[in-house]
């Protein structure tokens, strides 16, 4: 697996950590996946995240949630935006996932935020990844 993309990588690790049933995971920590991480967690489909210092780039742990009957809260991550293909929106453009039951996550001039966040804010930017 090339690691050309950190962030298809992440969203990868999610999806299989949840379809494993694993209570957390860790891969190498960046800003823009601690940032990514963090708006997950505030939209409320991971439990916690920690950054764990090593001698290298830190570790990034997720604490994965679920549900009643062990089914992982996040059912779909996808990556929107890439490095060979970069998706920007403007404010007025930035999908809703779902009809509004999932999220969209950009990175704007104001941070990485969630789709409703971002249109409070009237700014768009690239869209990371809708996760539902």
């Amino acid at each position: 697996m090339s690691m050309t993309d950190p962030m298809a990588d992440m969203l990868t690790r999610i999806r299989n950590a949840g379809m494993a049933g694993h209570a957390k995971l860790d891969m190498p920590s960046s800003n823009s996946k601690v940032a990514v991480a963090t708006v997950l967690k505030d939209l409320g489909y991971i439990k916690n995240i920690k950054v764990i210092t090593d001698d290298k780039q830190g570790i990034l742990r997720i604490y994965l949630k679920y549900d009643g009957n062990q089914v992982p809260v996040i059912h779909e991550i996808k990556r929107i935006s890439s490095p060979g293909c970069r998706v920007y929106v403007g404010k007025d453009e930035i999908p809703r996932v779902k009809n509004g039951l999932g999220a969209s996550i950009l990175s704007t001039s104001k941070g990485v935020l969630d789709d409703v966040t971002a249109r409070q804010a009237q700014v768009g930017g690239e869209v990371i990844c809708t996760v539902w």
